[in-house]
């Protein structure tokens, strides 16, 4: 069976199905509910996505960044829920580790701007600058706190110049622990009647290791701890250094995905190896080649998929997609957000810049490309343009 034949049953079943739940409820809870009983009502048999492994996810699979980070402040329980909540059928986590050797969830270790730690002066000293991946940071970071320590401080909005509205749920949750955030999906998933999946990401691997705080390790021994280290396990794992990925498939068998930035960037463990490879060369045939020797899938900038001219607009989609399916590797791009700052500039309404723009135009374009899935801050929009799409075919 094909890419192609593989994906349009999918779309009209399974997240057809989705895409009417989000219409239908008055609620963003009651949508996750009313989804939840319905799973339920079907038996495990007809649950998708469960034991059968990633192919039996919903084609495009919408992942919620961060969680719902265009609702709730990133990397909390809170934003992990309400993501199930308005349907996800993947939420990402990013890791990084405390000085003790936890991994917890944050998207940088820099967590100047994800909490409190400006706010408690017992911490004032640990303020410092470092340089990680070859940029110089000033701020607070995880490895220079112990579990206990970093306990203290209350998450908060990253960007709230641009989503104002997340503010009112600062200090409403703690930082979660990568074990924190199994136990609730083992939960959530009893309580929804699925499995939950998760794609977790190892952030500035090379640099954890050379602090002696390796991730691939304690990462793997949590897998298997909570039984997610199989090929079929509700689990991606992912990063933008190729090396974490081949590491990982060594310890574990849960599908690897290899994340690419722009075009002429290179991986940090390529700058460190003095690998004189660029991005530009892993999406090539024979680098997608190299990649699926170890890995599962991609998870591209969307620009490498659908390029922008000068002027910020879409231009004509690549081959990615093409060249990756021919290698069998799934694409997953980043990031979809609803707000003008972050759209194609064909695609934005007015000159606020934190105003919602046609998020629905811009996401019929890239779907329509073929990809996988897409990573969302606003996963209810981005379920309902794949369901859009779905009615189309």
């Amino acid at each position: 069976m094909t890419q192609g034949e593989r994906r349009t049953p999918a779309r009209r079943t399974v997240l057809g199905a989705a895409g009417a739940t989000v219409l239908g409820a008055s609620t963003a809870l009651a949508a996750g509910t009313a989804r939840a009983d319905e799973q339920r009502a079907a038996g495990p048999a007809r649950t998708p996505g469960r034991g059968h492994g990633y192919r039996s996810l919903p084609v495009p699979t919408v992942i919620g960044h961060r969680g719902a980070a265009g609702y709730r402040p990133e990397h909390t329980l809170g934003s992990y829920r309400h993501a199930l909540d308005l349907g996800a059928h993947v939420v990402e986590q990013d890791l990084v580790p405390t000085r003790d050797g936890h991994l917890v969830c944050r998207h940088e270790n820099d967590i100047t701007g994800t909490t409190d730690v400006a706010d408690h002066p017992e911490f004032a000293s640990r303020k410092t600058t470092k340089t990680v991946d070859g940029t110089a940071l000033t701020g607070w970071f995880t490895e220079d706190f112990t579990l206990a320590e970093l306990k203290t401080l209350r998450a908060k909005e990253r960007i709230p110049g641009t989503r104002q509205e997340n503010t009112l749920y600062d200090g409403r949750w703690t930082v979660p622990t990568f074990e924190e955030v199994l136990r609730w999906a083992e939960e959530e998933g009893r309580r929804r009647g699925r499995e939950i999946w998760l794609h977790v990401e190892t952030k500035h691997p090379s640099y954890f290791r050379s602090l002696g705080l390796g991730l691939e390790e304690p990462l793997a021994k949590l897998l298997r701890r909570y039984g997610r280290h199989r090929a079929n396990s509700p689990v991606f794992l992912q990063s933008f250094e190729p090396s974490s990925i081949q590491r990982l498939a060594k310890l574990v068998d849960a599908p690897g995905v290899v994340l690419l930035s722009g075009a002429s960037s290179r991986p940090w463990d390529f700058v460190e190896a003095g690998d004189p490879r660029t991005v530009a060369d892993l999406v090539t045939p024979e680098g997608l080649a190299w990649i699926a020797s170890y890995a599962r899938g991609i998870g591209p900038t969307l620009d490498l998929v659908i390029p922008k001219d000068a002027n910020g607009r879409l231009g004509t989609p690549t081959a990615l997609v093409r060249d990756a399916h021919a290698e069998g590797l799934i694409l997953h791009p980043y990031t979809h957000r609803n707000e003008n700052a972050f759209l194609p500039a064909d695609f934005r309404k007015g000159t606020d810049p934190t105003a919602y723009g046609d998020a629905f135009g811009a996401l019929k374009r890239y779907l329509e490309t073929g990809i996988d899935g897409i990573f969302s801050d606003n996963p209810d929009t981005a379920l309902l343009a794949a369901a859009d799409l779905a009615a189309r075919d």
